[in-house]
C-alpha cells in the first residue's frame, strides 16, 4: 500500500486497525480504487466499485487483510 500510493509513511507506521479514510491513513476514493486494482492483480480478487461490502473491506488495513486472506485465489 505504501509503494502503490507513494505514501509519506513507512509500513511500520500504519496502525492495522486505524481507518483508511479520514483521520487514519487519510486515503480518498481514488486511493482506494488504486489499492483495489493492485489487490485484484496481486491476489486474483474481483473487487467491484459498487460492492456492498466495500465500506467494511476498506475500513482498515486489518479488514482489507482479513478479506484478502479469506478470498484470495492466487
Amino acid at each position: 500500500m505504501v509503494e502503490c500510493l507513494n505514501l509519506e509513511v513507512t509500513a511500520d507506521q500504519i496502525i492495522p486497525d486505524a481507518p483508511l479514510y479520514g483521520e487514519g491513513l487519510g486515503l480518498d476514493s481514488i486511493d482506494v480504487l488504486e489499492v483495489a486494482l493492485v489487490v485484484s492483480k496481486r491476489y486474483g480478487l474481483q473487487l467491484r466499485s459498487d460492492g456492498a461490502d466495500n465500506r467494511h473491506i476498506f475500513s482498515s488495513l486489518r479488514s482489507l487483510s482479513d478479506y484478502i486472506a479469506t478470498q484470495r485465489t492466487l
